[in-house]
């Protein structure tokens, strides 16, 4: 069962290393080698001043345990590694060089915010998605049974002879220890270097958030950012003018409304799945920026600094164009429109959406939802619109799901061979393509599968299975339990009137079966449910086509 990590990004604040001050620039006599725990309470001169850089990582890498065994192992005097520190001499800012999971961690306690009080309820607009709050339920849980709140240790203190003894031993600890400091001394670029070379020592920063932290002004990687918190949280847009924030804010609620809800659990239990799988995980940030980027036509040699003169060239034998530093939104935008429109075609009830059901497309037979299902599906059906082949899908688009439906467990074994993400959306894609092209020329299942074989990406990857070969316990394992809903909920859903697969509920439309045009009505026994695209361009074009004939 995946553990919900603790969101703690909203208590240090992200500014610039070199944010100008109307203040005079001032040199420090001497800095302070400790921090007290009063300093981090909401109304501390010191906690005030202090901040992250601008393109830290979020603050949300601990799980419920670990937050909690930090505060406990700081009351009982444990050796905790020091903060490393850098002051600014314009702002006059404290910016956290090293150490923000442990101070945001001690911080969260002071504050009884976990991710879900005041300052991260301000902070990310009221959009606190439901595994941030079971976090930081489950956090505060802990630390209760542990050592108390913070508030409890000061009452305890104040009222030491009715107090338990060892709640009034911790609060006794909190008056005298504090947290030790270290500075980086010199300017904004000294402290740039500072913080990849530490971070990268201690524990290394994930290399898709490597790789956007040093894009972090590019189109592309500021659209993944947006995507990412539904346009909440640190707001790396705010350069720009204020109608383009509204505009990128506003984009990225849509696509997060429409990819990441509902709230997906650990436990499959409902239908009711959200497109894109668990919005709150470390593999939805990288799967975002993939997506941004696919959707975009981007490849890492566009925006990595690294290639330089030795920039790759496209097949045609022309060198790649530098993705440049987008200065006003304008590229974020358009960047962020292309993957509206992209998961418009897949998810939605728009006229073009297709409504593909994500326990059919996006996961596993055991109810684990595959990003690399997610990209190949949306690369899938952007070939088949480039082709013009969206009618022909169409067509056979019953058949085609039945044939996933029947061998679902070929999208595990191709995971299971390249691993996930991007090395499995290529022969993913491969075998969507393949299995179409089969079902055109009216290939049986023994036919489709002999040719997914017969594909060298595939070949080694795709093995028939029967009931036989799986191995179960006497009890439901989980993977078992979310299979048997899954199948359900596979089973169990309505079908297109139009094409005649399979409708997953949030993207419909109601459809006259004969039409307006042609004399139809409002009554109920001429409605039926339909995909959008099947009720717009399809049938439209279909009846074009009847027309022509």
């Amino acid at each position: 069962m995946p553990t919900h990590m603790v969101n703690m990004d909203a208590l240090i604040p992200r500014d610039d290393f070199e944010a100008l001050s109307s203040e005079p620039a001032t040199q420090p006599s001497i800095l302070s080698t400790t921090m007290k725990i009063t300093d981090l309470g909401p109304d501390s001169l010191i906690y005030n001043v202090l901040r992250k850089p601008d393109f830290q990582r979020e603050t949300a890498n601990w799980n419920p345990e670990k937050v909690a065994e930090l505060v406990r192992s700081f009351l009982e005097g444990d050796l905790i590694p020091s903060v490393i520190l850098w002051r600014s001499p314009i702002s006059g800012n404290i910016f956290v060089i090293d150490g923000a999971h442990r101070l945001s961690a001690l911080i969260a306690w002071v504050h009884d915010d976990y991710g879900d009080q005041h300052a991260s309820i301000r902070f990310f607009d009221n959009n606190i998605p439901t595994e941030q709050n079971k976090a930081a339920q489950a956090t505060r849980k802990l630390i209760q049974e542990s050592v108390g709140s913070y508030r409890d240790l000061n009452l305890a203190l104040r009222n030491s002879d009715a107090a338990p003894k060892d709640r009034v031993r911790l609060a006794r600890n909190l008056s005298a220890f504090a947290i030790n400091l270290q500075w980086v001394s010199g300017g904004a670029e000294k402290a740039e270097s500072s913080f990849f070379r530490i971070n990268q020592q201690a524990t290394p920063i994930d290399p898709t958030e490597l790789e956007m932290i040093k894009a972090r002004r590019k189109p592309n990687a500021l659209a993944a950012r947006a995507f990412i918190r539904a346009g909440t949280g640190h707001k790396y847009w705010s350069t720009f003018s204020e109608p383009t924030q509204e505009e990128i804010e506003s984009i990225a609620k849509d696509v997060y409304d429409l990819i990441f809800r509902p709230s997906l659990d650990s436990a499959v239990r409902t239908a009711d799945l959200p497109v894109a799988g668990r919005g709150y995980s470390a593999d939805s940030v990288r799967m975002v920026f993939e997506l941004v980027n696919f959707v975009n036509n981007l490849q890492p040699d566009m925006w990595r600094e690294d290639t330089g003169r030795r920039r790759r060239k496209r097949v045609d034998g022309d060198a790649l164009p530098a993705l440049s530093d987008d200065e006003d939104g304008s590229t974020t935008l358009q960047f962020m429109k292309a993957v509206k429109r992209a998961a418009g075609k897949i998810a939605g009830n728009e006229p073009a959406s297709l409504g593909l059901h994500p326990a059919v497309y996006f996961y596993s037979a055991t109810g684990r939802f595959q990003p690399a299902a997610f990209l190949a599906a949306v690369a899938f059906v952007k070939d088949l619109a480039d082709k013009r082949k969206i009618a022909s899908f169409t067509d056979k688009r019953a058949e085609f799901e039945e044939f996933l439906v029947r061998y679902k467990y070929f999208l595990n074994q191709i995971v299971r061979s390249y691993g996930s993400l991007q090395r499995s959306v290529p022969p993913t894609l491969l075998m969507y393509q393949t299995i179409f092209g089969a079902l055109l020329e009216e290939c049986s299942d023994s036919e489709i599968i002999g040719r997914l074989k017969g594909q060298s990406a595939l070949r080694s990857s795709i093995k028939e299975i029967s009931s036989e070969d799986r191995a179960h316990g006497r009890n439901f394992s989980a993977e078992t339990k979310n299979s048997i809903v899954l199948k359900e909920a596979i089973q169990s859903a309505p079908k297109c009137g139009i094409c005649r697969a399979r409708l997953y509920l949030r993207f419909i439309t109601v459809d006259h079966k004969v039409r307006k045009e042609d004399g139809g009505d409002g009554t109920p026994e001429n409605g039926q449910l339909t995909h959008p695209y099947c009720n717009s361009g399809y049938k439209e074009g279909r009846h074009a086509s009847a027309r022509e004939e």
